[in-house]
């Protein structure tokens, strides 16, 4: 009988897909090519949201990726909720989340867990990250932009700490759960643009509904301040 352990993640990555079939191949072949880190070392945990178009054959390629969990959802639960379950399903001490239509620098993770793994006094960190267009022609560079939701390393204590996400917010997830995050822990941010952020005419930030979310956030930091 073996006694030996079994090694854990040290990063957990949380992809959550959702009729994303032409983006997500590049997003997952820009995760499993990262530099420095063994794929023993990193997780990827990736729920397809019950996807209508090719997202679940798409991934069947993918199922020879030892450190891949593909969930496919029975029924479409949301973003929160599917974010959610992925970070259950984790094993990870560092959680990022990268979105389906994105995709990653290969220095992405390293550099990342190496800021986390040196400065203590941090409970995340941030990259800066660039605009692409649909063939990946990058389309701004401007560093003076709005925060997104992704791109950022959090210690998973930390994040369980604050409830993970609301899933009352079907959109500005992130930014909700990044004020809630910030009042009580630090975000560190390195300057370097490892990751992409992908503009297309199906983009959620596109919705009317964001501008809804949005007055929310504001009535609450207005009622906080």
């Amino acid at each position: 009988m073996s006694t030996k352990k079994k090694i854990l993640p040290e990063v957990s990555i949380i992809i959550c897909a959702y009729n994303h079939e032409k983006w997500i191949k590049k997003c997952l072949l820009s995760l499993i090519a990262q530099k420095y880190l063994k794929k023993k070392t990193f997780e990827i945990i990736l729920v397809n949201d019950f996807s209508k178009d090719g997202t679940k054959n798409l991934l069947k390629s993918f199922k020879k990726i030892k450190n891949l969990r593909i969930i496919n959802n029975s029924k479409n639960i949301g973003l929160p909720s599917s974010i959610n379950k992925a970070i259950h399903l984790s094993r990870g001490k560092y959680l990022v989340r990268v979105d389906s239509d994105d995709y990653v620098n290969k220095y992405f993770l390293m550099l990342m867990k190496l800021f986390l793994d040196s400065y203590k006094k941090y409970q995340a960190v941030e990259v800066d990250y660039l605009k692409v267009d649909e063939r990946n022609n990058i389309i701004s560079n401007d560093q003076k932009k709005e925060k997104i939701a992704c791109g950022i390393m959090f210690r998973r204590e930390c994040l369980y700490e604050v409830g993970l996400y609301n899933t009352k917010f079907k959109m500005r997830e992130g930014h909700e759960l990044r004020r809630r995050f910030t009042n009580k822990f630090k975000i560190g941010k390195l300057t370097l643009p490892l990751y992409y952020y992908r503009m297309h005419a199906k983009n959620r930030t596109k919705s009317k509904k964001v501008i809804d979310y949005d007055k929310i956030l504001k009535r609450r930091d207005n009622f906080i301040n």
